[in-house]
C-alpha cells in the first residue's frame, strides 16, 4: 500500500501539477478531458508498477500513453504551445482529448473482459507461447545471421562506418533514391538480436554437450559486436535499440521475478520521462551542447512529443477528407509494390504531414488516429478493446510461463511489450513490416512443447482379491536355499 500511494502521489498529482503550474490558458474542456486522461493513465501505471506479478504488455502500453498522450498534451494545452506549426481550434483539442480516452476505455475494458473470463483465444496463445526453443534452429539462425552481415554490410552505402554515422546525414546522403535500404538494414538487424538473445536462453544439457558450448561460445561473442554494429543507437532509432537493450536486460533470470521487474521498470519509466528528451544527440550532424529545460517546455518543444498534435491534424483531416478504409487494406497488403498498385495508400504520419503542409514528413500518427481515419470512433473502440484483451491474455500467459527460461513467452511477450512504443506512436505502415519480421522469427527457432515427462510407474503384479498382501523380506528365507 505504502508504494502503491508513493507512485499514485508522483503520477498522478505531482507530475501534473508540476505541469499546470505553467497554465497560460483558461482551464477549458480539453484541459479537463486531458487531466482525466492523466489520471487514467497514471492510475493503470500505478497498478503495473506495483503489482505481484510481471505485466510487460500492460506496462509498456500505459507508459507509452501516460507520457506520450497523458502528460506532453497537458503540457500543451496547458502552455498553449506545440511542437509543430499546424494549429487547431478548442473544440479540436477536445475531441482529441476525449479520442484518448475512448482509447484507454476501450483497452480497460478489453482487459477486463480477458481477466474475467476464459476466451478461446487461450487455446491458441497457450500453445503458442508454449514453444521452446530448439538448438539446431537457433544455431542455424546464427550461423545465418553472421552470412547476412558478410554479404549486406559492404553493399551498404557506406559500409561500416554507414552503421556509425548520424540518421540525419544516412536520410540526406539517400533521401528517396533506395527504397531497399530500409529493408536490409532490417534483414540484418532483427535477425542478429534474435540469435543473440535466443543463444543466451538456449537451455543448456543436463549430461553437457561439448560441442553445444563450443559454438555457443564461438558464436556469442561474433553475435555481440554484430549487434553493437546494426542495433546501436546512433544509426538506428531509440525505440528499437532501447527495445533491444531491455529484451536482452530481462533475458537475465534474476530480473524475471516480480520484485525486480518493479525495480527495473521503475527505472525504465524515470528514465523515459526525465532522460528520454535528451537521448537523441547522436541523430544529428551538428550537436549542440544538452540543455536541461523544464518538463513542461520539453513537453511542449519537442518533436518527439507529436503525437497528440498529430491526433488534432487527423481529426481535422477527416472533416475535411472523410474516413479512408483503404488505408486499413494498404496495411494488410503492405507487402504489394507500388508499382503493381500505383494508388497505394502511404504512411498515415506522411499523409497529415502532407495535409498541414510540413517539409518534414517523419512524424507519427498513433493507433488512436489510424483507427479513427478507418472508420471513426467504433473502429478506436473496437481497436483498442481487441489490444486489451491481446495483451491481457500474453500477460497472463508469460506470468504462467515465467519459470521456463526457454519458451516462446519469454523470447516474444518483453519483445512485443517494449516495441509498443513504436507500434503506438505509428505510423503503421511504416513498422508493419519490421513488426512482422519481429514476431516470426522467433515461431521458426521453436518446436512444439511436449507434456511434461513422467517417470515409469514400477509394474505390481496384480493383488489378490481377498487376501491380505503377502510381505516381501529381503535377504535369506529360512527353510529356502538359495539358488545359484
Amino acid at each position: 500500500m505504502a508504494a502503491v500511494c508513493c507512485w499514485a502521489f508522483l503520477v498522478i498529482v505531482f507530475l501534473p501539477a508540476l505541469i499546470l503550474q505553467s497554465l497560460d490558458t483558461r482551464f477549458g474542456a480539453a484541459l479537463a478531458v486531458q487531466c482525466v486522461v492523466v489520471a487514467h493513465a497514471g492510475g493503470a501505471l500505478t497498478r503495473v508498477l506495483t503489482d505481484t506479478s510481471v505485466r510487460f504488455v500492460a506496462f509498456g502500453f500505459w507508459l507509452f500513453t501516460y507520457v506520450w498522450l497523458g502528460l506532453a498534451p497537458l503540457a500543451m494545452l496547458a502552455t498553449d504551445s506545440y511542437p509543430l506549426g499546424y494549429r487547431t481550434g478548442e473544440t479540436t483539442a477536445f475531441a482529441a482529448a476525449t479520442l484518448t480516452e475512448l482509447g484507454l476505455l476501450a483497452y480497460s475494458a478489453g482487459v477486463a473482459l480477458a481477466a474475467v473470463r476464459k476466451s478461446r483465444t487461450s487455446a491458441v496463445f497457450e500453445p503458442l507461447l508454449s514453444r521452446r526453443l530448439s538448438p539446431l534452429p537457433v544455431l542455424l539462425l546464427c550461423g545465418l545471421s553472421l552470412v547476412l552481415a558478410v554479404l549486406l554490410i559492404p553493399g551498404q552505402e557506406g559500409g561500416l562506418r554507414a552503421f556509425f554515422t548520424s540518421r540525419q546525414a544516412l536520410w540526406k546522403s539517400r533521401a528517396e533514391a533506395d527504397p531497399t535500404h530500409a529493408l536490409r538494414v532490417w534483414a540484418l538487424a532483427v535477425p542478429a538480436f534474435w540469435a543473440l538473445v535466443a543463444l543466451v536462453q538456449l537451455p543448456r544439457p543436463a549430461g553437457g554437450d561439448r560441442l553445444l558450448r563450443a559454438i555457443r561460445l564461438t558464436a556469442l561473442p561474433a553475435l555481440l559486436v554484430l549487434n553493437a554494429i546494426v542495433n546501436n543507437p546512433i544509426s538506428r532509432p531509440r525505440f528499437w535499440a532501447g527495445t533491444v537493450l531491455l529484451v536482452l536486460l530481462f533475458s537475465w533470470r534474476r530480473l524475471n521475478t516480480p520484485r525486480a521487474f518493479r525495480i527495473a521498470a521503475a527505472v525504465i519509466t524515470t528514465t523515459v520521462l526525465f532522460a528520454f528528451p535528451y537521448s537523441d544527440y547522436f541523430r544529428y550532424d551538428e550537436r549542440e551542447s544538452l540543455q536541461v529545460v523544464a518538463l513542461a517546455e520539453q513537453f511542449s518543444t519537442s518533436m518527439d512529443y507529436d503525437a497528440f498534435q498529430q491526433m488534432q491534424t487527423g481529426i481535422d483531416y477527416v472533416q475535411e477528407n472523410g474516413f479512408s478504409p483503404s488505408a486499413a487494406l494498404g496495411l494488410l497488403l503492405f507487402m504489394v509494390p507500388r508499382s503493381m498498385w500505383p494508388d497505394k495508400p502511404q504512411a498515415t504520419g506522411v499523409e497529415l504531414a502532407q495535409y498541414a503542409g510540413y517539409d518534414f514528413h517523419n512524424l507519427s500518427a498513433p493507433v488512436w488516429i489510424e483507427s479513427y481515419l478507418w472508420g471513426g470512433a467504433p473502429c478506436v473502440v473496437l481497436v483498442f478493446c481487441l489490444l486489451g484483451a491481446a495483451g491481457r491474455r500474453m500477460d497472463d500467459i508469460g506470468e504462467r510461463l515465467r519459470h521456463r527460461r526457454n519458451t516462446l513467452a519469454a523470447l516474444l511477450v518483453p519483445a512485443f511489450a517494449f516495441y509498443q512504443l513504436v507500434f503506438l506512436r505509428g505510423s503503421l505502415m511504416g513498422i508493419v513490416g519490421p513488426l512482422l519480421l519481429l514476431l516470426t522469427v522467433p515461431l521458426f527457432i521453436t518446436t512444439r512443447a511436449t507434456g511434461p515427462s513422467r517417470s515409469p510407474s514400477p509394474v505390481r503384479p496384480p493383488a489378490t482379491t481377498g487376501h491380505a498382501p503377502v510381505p516381501v523380506h529381503r535377504g535369506h528365507i529360512p527353510g529356502h536355499r538359495r539358488q545359484p
